[in-house]
């Protein structure tokens, strides 16, 4: 069993390629990359993080989407998600659904927005949130896992780990 982190999906939401210059001509090309990259890595009994801002779709399409991907998904709701109830979220195929951030492995604080952390203090925090925008991505106490930065695939948790120097 893998566990496997991602953010900032958007799917259906064709105005983020705009925003953040995704490489994609239409929203179907965009989720149909994102979901065929998950389905190359992610298998059934994986562990995948969703960081949040998952769907713009209405609950019908998301289902369709979230129920078909491998994994054991857990959900931390981003400011796209939190206007639909947790019970939305498990309905559609989130096995947890947290509503703040979570402590990963006893020290990984993982969030949809950044947390403040100062160099004091021992934590790492995996967020999501900044898209394309990499102001603490990669340092040694945060890392970045919107899907522009992770090549819109989950990420494995040990390589996130790598890149930072862990």
């Amino acid at each position: 069993m893998k566990t496997f982190l991602i953010s900032d999906m958007h799917f259906g939401h064709a105005n983020i390629i705009k925003y953040e210059n995704r490489p994609f001509a239409s929203a179907e090309e965009m989720d149909n990359t994102i979901i065929t990259n998950w389905k190359s890595i992610v298998k059934n009994k994986d562990v995948v993080l969703v960081l949040g801002d998952v769907s713009f779709y209405n609950k019908e399409k998301t289902q369709q989407i979230i129920k078909n991907l491998p994994g054991l998904k857990t959900l931390i709701l981003g400011n796209h998600d939190r206007s639909r109830s947790s019970t939305f979220w498990r309905d559609i195929g989130f096995h947890n659904v947290y509503k703040y951030p979570i402590i990963f492995r006893d020290f990984y604080m993982v969030s949809h927005e950044p947390l403040y952390i100062n160099s004091s203090m021992p934590y790492i925090n995996i967020h999501g949130h900044l898209h394309s925008n990499n102001i603490n991505n990669n340092t040694k106490q945060y890392f970045n896992a919107s899907v522009e930065n992770i090549n819109y695939t989950p990420i494995l948790f040990e390589s996130i780990l790598s890149k930072i120097g862990v």
